[in-house]
């Protein structure tokens, strides 16, 4: 349970939300919210489904943290496609290489601030 929590409460970090906006958005009352901060109850399948959903967020992540999953294993990033090969195969006529290079060095922004606080 204490995964839940650490997961929520960076989500409300980064992206500057109260408690009382994630109940609003997800559904759930904030007193429920506040037992998965505490570790005190892990929120169901269904209530990590509205997580994601609010979040947009993959439920597979919010599954996992909450226990309901396996942990998803640390994928060999050598294996996975560089984000231009996948944006190539998955969108070729949606994206030209300026909004490809743009993504690119906003992946990149991103790494780094992570790196930071690590």
């Amino acid at each position: 349970m204490k995964y839940i929590s650490t997961y929520i409460q960076d989500i409300l970090r980064q992206r500057g939300y109260s408690l009382r906006r994630l109940a609003t958005d997800t559904g759930v009352s904030p007193s429920t919210l506040s037992r998965w901060l505490s570790g005190g109850q892990n929120p169901s399948t269904q209530s990590c489904q509205k997580l994601a959903e609010s979040l947009s967020v993959p439920v597979e992540h919010v599954l996992a943290w909450a226990g309901h999953l396996e942990p998803m294993q640390r994928a060999d990033l050598s294996a996975l496609p560089e984000f231009r090969e996948y944006a190539q195969q998955k969108y070729p006529a949606e994206l030209d290489e300026d909004i490809v290079a743009m993504i690119e060095d906003l992946i990149q922004r991103r790494r780094s601030r992570l790196h930071e606080s690590h």
